[in-house]
């Protein structure tokens, strides 16, 4: 047992105390392998709490006052009747691809624009004033054109603005009823350019013209029942390009007819009321002196009248009366001096002598 050799004890002894060092290697790295894991899970957890929580908020949409707003869950409205549109406010729905939230212009205009019956251009050219020149004949494999009641061809476009008074029905019942709003409005030029003249539809008669139009498109709209209001319908008509020339040559030919015929119907009224004038003055005139001279006459027969019977009783008595009178007048008035012979009773003619180039006569004292 003192054997200084006998080392089988001591080692005995230490081989037990080596294997703990790897056991606490292992045990550091599960618990940093764990604690990553713990840690992983925790960021998912809350990862995946956020995406439900955006998830479900995505679903929250608001509406204006403008608008309303239909939901769909998988292709199919929610709701019942009137129920199904929502109203202006806040509201809430599955997100995409479950619900599906579309909004519908309520109160506001919607504006469509006739795709037919023009030549070829852009707005854009049109903007800039590039457009191309006009060619020697029309090309209707690029422009569009209508056909006139006289066989005549017009360009013509127009400017559709409508509302919207069913909303249900214009979401629901087609699925783009704004290209069939612009159909319509595209068929209201073929019929109306059909039923006028080239003359009718580009001077004389274009405000009939864009009523008719109107008046097809609102009779297509109320067929179909696309649920909206037709409120304006602007209207463009020109002549083809290559001919315009000759037709701004006849409109300025007609322009000038109208204004000539202004001039002279200016001329013949103005005319008619001078002479109408003259012929009133001569009427009232005349209707004066008639009513003044039958006044005057009519005094006078009144006057005769009322002598007759002083003139029956002593015709020389009523004579010499007048004769006093007419003298009486006749002598008052006048300025000259005055001499009167009466008649002597004999019968015999008295003899009157006048002194020419007499003294005047001195005024007297009083005439002083």
């Amino acid at each position: 047992m003192n054997d200084p050799h006998d080392h089988s004890s001591p080692k005995t002894e230490k081989n037990p105390a080596s294997p703990p060092r790897p056991e606490q290697v292992e045990d550091a790295s599960s618990a940093a392998l764990s604690e990553a894991l713990r840690s992983s899970f925790v960021i998912v957890k809350v990862i995946m709490i956020i995406l439900i929580v955006v998830f479900f908020a995505s679903g929250f949409f608001t509406v204006s006052s403008q608008e309303r707003a239909i939901i769909l869950r998988f292709g199919r409205p929610l709701g019942a009747g009137e129920q199904r549109l929502l109203g202006p406010g806040a509201h809430w729905k599955f997100p995409y691809p479950i619900d599906e939230a579309v909004k519908i212009p309520f109160s506001e205009f919607q504006t469509v624009r006739s795709t037919t019956g023009w030549y070829a251009t852009t707005p854009e050219m049109e903007a800039s004033n590039s457009e191309p020149p006009a060619g020697s004949t029309l090309n209707p494999a690029s422009d569009g054109y209508t056909l006139t009641s006289d066989g005549n061809i017009i360009h013509v476009r127009a400017t559709l603005r409508y509302r919207i008074n069913r909303p249900l029905s214009y979401a629901l019942d087609f699925v783009n009823a704004s290209n069939l709003v612009q159909n319509a409005l595209n068929n209201g030029l073929f019929h109306a350019s059909a039923r006028f003249t080239v003359d009718q539809a580009l001077t004389s008669d274009k405000l009939r013209f864009k009523e008719k139009v109107t008046e097809r498109v609102q009779q297509l709209v109320d067929q179909q029942g696309l649920g909206i209001t037709v409120e304006q319908v602007e209207i463009n008509t020109i002549a083809p390009r290559y001919v315009n020339p000759a037709f701004e040559s006849v409109l300025s030919a007609d322009v000038e007819r109208r204004q000539s015929n202004e001039v002279a119907q200016a001329y013949s009224s103005r005319i008619l009321s001078m002479a109408e004038g003259e012929a009133s003055a001569l009427i009232n005139q005349g209707e004066s002196d008639r009513t003044r001279i039958v006044e005057g006459v009519s005094a006078e027969a009144n006057y005769f009248t009322n002598q007759l019977p002083y003139y029956r009783s002593n015709p020389q008595l009523f004579a010499n009366r007048l004769r006093t009178e007419a003298l009486h007048r006749v002598l008052t008035n006048s300025t000259v001096e005055k001499v009167f012979l009466p008649a002597s009773q004999d019968g015999k003619a008295r003899e009157l002598r006048l002194l020419l180039s007499r003294e005047p006569q001195k005024p007297s004292t009083k005439q002083q």
